[in-house]
């Protein structure tokens, strides 16, 4: 006679295949968030070639004063990081709370070594907003 009777391995068999579904879907969930963490680089990151070459990543900093140029829906713009910045331009609504001065995190691809081309733009709504790495405002 079997040590096993047929309810204790069909109760084996339905707690491996729990088992086996629940570590998949950790597994891709896992995967999921980490895709979806939100890496930016500094311009300083960027100028040090640690950026992915013609990668789409984000760009993250502060919008340098006085370099907010509008036509139309394009916007030109510099982002720094109180050492480098880099020359940004963007087609679309920007948000509301987009201003000089402000942290801002752009999307985008480097589409030449001094040219970033956003595909979208996030800014952060507290004024005292500044990433990690970066030097205090001049």
């Amino acid at each position: 006679m079997s040590l096993l009777t047929r309810k204790h391995k069909r109760r084996a068999i339905s707690t491996a295949f729990v088992l086996l579904s629940l570590s998949v879907a950790v597994f891709f969930t896992l995967k999921a968030f980490n895709e979806n963490l939100l890496f930016y680089f500094l311009p300083s990151d960027v100028k040090a070639g640690k950026a992915p070459p013609n990668h789409p990543f984000r760009l993250g900093g502060m919008v340098e004063k006085g370099s907010v140029k509008k036509n139309g829906l394009t916007v030109n713009f510099k982002i720094t990081d109180m050492h480098e910045e880099i020359a940004v331009t963007y087609t679309g609504i920007l948000p509301d709370l987009f201003k000089e001065g402000q942290g801002v995190i752009v999307k985008g691809t480097m589409t030449n070594p001094e040219l970033f081309t956003a595909d979208e733009v996030l800014a952060k709504h507290d004024e005292k907003y500044m990433p990690p790495g970066m030097g205090k405002p001049k």
